[in-house]
This record gives C-alpha cells, sequence and structure tokens, in this order.
C-alpha cells in the first residue's frame, strides 16, 4: 500500500523485454532503502524490487501490467515517480494508494492558474463514477485532489512542489498518465450492488 505522495523522481536506466514482460532497470536514491522483494511504486504501478545496487534497482512487469498501464512506453532516460511502500508507522499523507492501476487516460489540456497548473484528463466513462469533486485520484502515483469533472474526464490542480518533485511537471497535452481511482469508491459501490439483491 501507497501513499501517492512521491519520494524520488528516479530515472529508467534500461528497459530488457523478456517474452510477453520487461525488467526495468531504474536509477533511484531510493535504492539505500530497499532489499530484494521490496515493492515499489513505479509511476503508480505496484512492482517487486528483483534487484538492488547502491545506485538502484530492477523490476519486472509482466504483459498485464505492460497493456493496462504507461510502463510499456517506457525507455532509457525517462523519469518516473517512485514510493516506497508504507509502513504501518508511517503517516497517512496523501490517500490510500494500492498500486493497482485502472486504467490510463489522456492529457487533453495544460494551463496555467497562477502559481498552479491544471492537468484535464480523458478517461474511460466506466471510471468516471468513482470521482467526486475534491476526492482523491492518483495520476502516475501521485495523490491529488480532483478539482473539476466533466462528461469526458476531469482535473487536478498541481502545487510548485508536485511540479519540481514528480514527473508531472514534464507533462504536456497528449501525454499517456496511469489512473487509479479511489479504492474506498469502488468497495462502497460492490457493497451497495450486494444490499440491493
Amino acid at each position: 500500500m501507497f501513499t501517492g505522495l512521491i519520494g524520488d523522481l528516479g530515472s529508467v536506466v534500461a528497459v530488457e523485454q523478456e517474452g510477453d514482460g520487461a525488467t526495468l532497470r531504474i536509477a533511484s536514491t531510493l535504492a539505500d532503502e530497499m532489499r530484494t522483494g521490496d515493492s515499489i511504486s513505479v509511476n503508480g504501478v505496484c512492482l517487486t524490487a528483483t534487484a538492488v545496487s547502491e545506485r538502484g534497482f530492477c523490476a519486472q512487469a509482466i504483459h498485464e501490467t505492460l497493456e493496462r498501464s504507461s510502463l510499456g512506453r517506457l525507455h532509457a532516460g525517462s523519469r518516473v515517480n517512485l514510493e516506497l511502500a508504507l509502513r504501518a508507522e508511517d503517516r497517512l499523507g496523501g490517500h490510500v494508494v494500492q498500486g493497482h492501476v485502472d486504467a490510463t487516460g489522456t492529457v487533453s489540456a495544460v494551463r496555467e492558474e497562477g502559481f498552479s497548473r491544471v492537468l484535464t484528463i480523458e478517461l474511460e466513462p466506466r471510471l468516471a463514477r468513482y470521482l467526486v469533486e475534491k476526492g482523491s485520484v492518483a495520476l502516475d502515483g501521485v495523490s491529488l485532489t480532483v478539482s473539476a469533472l466533466d462528461e469526458r474526464g476531469f482535473s487536478v490542480s498541481l502545487i510548485p512542489e508536485t511540479l519540481q518533485r514528480t514527473n508531472l511537471g514534464e507533462v504536456s497535452e497528449g501525454a499517456i498518465v496511469n489512473i487509479e481511482v479511489d479504492i474506498l469508491a469502488k468497495h462502497v459501490e460492490r457493497l451497495m450492488e450486494a444490499a440491493r439483491v
């Protein structure tokens, strides 16, 4: 489990294709806190560290992960948002993020608004019901607040700290981002469906 508060902006060193999957080699300052077998969120996708060195780590992404997320588009030099798994004694500063990407979305607009930047994201209609204004959503693993909703998607406002510490500061119109909606909303929906039966 994660919080959506990014610990490091890492860099992809290499992507090694292996059959239907890939091994990602990523340089990160978080490596000194990691061990082989640890979970780490890479652009919002929960992966397992298969090897750790003082300069970074390796993680494998299976076919399902590459198809459902934007990880299949990564290449050497790509910058990625990284977060170590939540410890029981840590503060939950963002929201509950599982690292299980629901879908990808397309950035349809980017605009400056004061010292913030507003991203508008188009998403699959089936996910829209899980979003509420001022509710939580994770984009590329970053915990954000939904600032507006419309019939095609939603908007989020990024403060300077987020723009500097995550790869969302580099996002432009047409970019593909990983979306994870709030798991609590999905559980409530499931319980309500069961109650109707």
